[in-house]
């Protein structure tokens, strides 16, 4: 008997409802850039409390964006149904932090006003109040994310391959991104002056690391839930 994913009926999805696992994909890599950009500053007791403290508030807000992220890259990837109501919640989740975040930059005396980040915190809202709009209850998505997962692995081990997929995919970009380093540093021999040229090796290398880490693991994921053709009995 094969098998057929059943569709309900309604509005036709103009594809839009994809818009949100993109950005979902860009606010993981945001996340992670963070989280390494932050890392050399852990354990240095000679910041101010205030500054401690968001510093930390970013590490932790970092690591519970990723590791939700992954889950509704499963669900996504999975075609679940429940997706847009999870991906709902996650987004405004995010954008409570970021006013949060926002206020304490502008309240706490430490900070200086910019208006380069604040644009970008208003850009961020804006992106996420749209895709909480492209998955609106009657807007197409559920024409999309239909799926029951009675067909598909279950979510876990979407979360589980991810895992295992940033992991190499990270170790793998940061041992390409530091060779293309070194290796870019001597043929436009470049001045290794008080560590210039180590520093840019490592700098690629850690360019390679996110790249990597967001390939390795949305490819697990694709991997691990892709279409298999259905089985006639």
């Amino acid at each position: 008997m094969a098998s057929i994913d059943q569709e309900p009926a309604g509005r036709p999805d103009s594809g839009l409802s994809f818009i949100p696992v993109a950005w979902l994909v860009i606010v993981m890599g945001l996340s992670a850039y963070g989280l390494i950009s932050s890392w050399r500053l852990i354990g240095d007791f000679s910041l101010p409390e205030n500054v401690f403290f968001l510093i930390y508030g970013g590490l932790t807000g970092g690591v519970i964006t990723i590791i939700w992220g992954l889950y509704l890259l499963g669900l996504a990837f999975n075609r679940s149904a429940r997706f847009p109501r999870h991906y709902t919640i996650w987004q405004i989740a995010i954008i409570i932090w970021l006013l949060v975040r926002q206020a304490y930059v502008l309240l706490v005396p430490d900070f200086v006003f910019s208006a380069e980040a604040l644009g970008y915190t208003v850009a961020e809202i804006a992106i996420g109040l749209l895709c909480i709009y492209l998955l609106r209850r009657g807007a197409g998505a559920e024409t999309v994310y239909a799926n029951a997962e009675t067909e598909r692995p279950p979510v876990f081990i979407s979360v589980l391959a991810a895992l295992l997929g940033i992991i190499l995919g990270g170790a793998i970009g940061a041992g390409a991104g530091f060779f293309a380093g070194s290796l870019i540093a001597d043929l436009t021999q470049m001045s290794c002056f008080e560590g210039a040229c180590g520093f840019f090796a490592v700098f690629v290398g850690l360019g390679g690391l996110i790249v990597g880490a967001i390939a390795g693991g949305v490819f697990a994921i694709w991997r691990v839930n892709r279409r298999r053709p259905a089985r006639v009995r």
